[in-house]
């Protein structure tokens, strides 16, 4: 085998700003199912600490 042959490794996970062009169609499709999880799952988070601030901000008095 010819080294010159042997495709370059995938990265592990997903860098912001990587190069997309080696990557089929299906891959940038699972990449963009990945990120949209992944923005949901911060909105969730986001939903819970806005909920735990406003429980506390009704029991002690929220911000002047």
């Amino acid at each position: 085998m010819i080294w010159d042959e042997v495709p370059p490794p995938k990265p592990e996970g997903i860098v912001p700003g990587a190069d997309l062009s080696r990557l089929s169609i299906g891959e940038l499709e699972e990449r963009i199912a990945t990120l949209k999880a992944e923005i949901a799952r911060a909105e969730q988070a986001i939903s819970a600490k806005r909920a735990s601030k406003d429980a506390a901000d009704s029991v002690f008095g929220g911000p002047r």
